[in-house]
């Protein structure tokens, strides 16, 4: 398999994630030196839904680590911007959106925080190298998966960085995938799960990012039903 054909397939362990993990739903995040954990608008700290090391073999975005964070009260769909270009700073201005609740990095530091979610049950995340397969309407295989092109639910969305790039797909979450919270957590707001937090509403969710990685927040999260 070359680059651009492979995949990972992304299952939810049945083990518990233990601190200095880097492939996790919940856990301690991996962030970029110097970068605090990701506040959203309404000063509440955003939840850490998933973390992982993107493998190698991985085109464009091999060798980065993925965060993926949303605020605990705000759930929402991400709207998609009237224009293909995205404006300069658009992940802390989201274009057309009443507000910045989610935050998505990709980098390669290496600093652990102090202290794990407070929200998600800290699980292992188990991945598992796969080849991609396009459908006769150019749409990938579907599922929680790294890489490849995306399985869209509706009509393709293609964005600009506003560095000019193409922003390319780096992640692929399914429509209503649960993330196990903690007993003591409160049930998240419009949920699909009572026990479970989910990302954009529970939306298929297709994570797209600059490849030529002029900030590690320069992601972009396309959410379709």
């Amino acid at each position: 398999m070359s680059g651009a054909d492979t995949i990972y397939l992304v299952e939810v362990g049945s083990e518990q994630a233990g601190e200095g993990e880097r492939n996790t739903v919940g856990g301690w995040p991996v962030l970029d030196a110097g970068r605090a954990w990701p506040v959203c608008d309404c000063g509440e700290r955003m939840v850490l839904f998933f973390q992982v090391d993107v493998p190698a073999d991985i085109a464009v975005f091999g060798g980065d680590h993925l965060l993926v964070f949303q605020c605990p009260k705000h759930n929402d769909a991400c709207f998609p911007p009237s224009s293909r270009r995205l404006p300069e700073g658009f992940w802390d201005a989201p274009p057309d959106n009443d507000m910045r609740f989610w935050q998505i990095l990709l980098h390669k530091g290496n600093t652990r925080a102090a202290e794990a979610d407070a929200y998600l049950q800290p699980h292992r995340l188990i991945l598992t190298r796969a080849e991609e397969r396009i459908d006769e309407h150019g749409r990938g295989r579907p599922g929680f998966k790294l890489g490849g092109v995306p399985a869209w639910a509706q009509d393709p969305e293609h964005y600009i960085c506003r560095c000019g790039a193409a922003l390319a797909q780096v992640c692929q979450v399914p429509e209503d995938f649960g993330f196990d919270k903690r007993p003591e957590r409160p049930s998240q707001p419009y949920t699909f799960h009572d026990d479970q937090y989910g990302l954009f509403l529970g939306n298929e969710v297709y994570i797209v990012a600059c490849p030529e990685h002029c900030d590690p927040a320069a992601a972009w999260p396309i959410a379709q039903n």
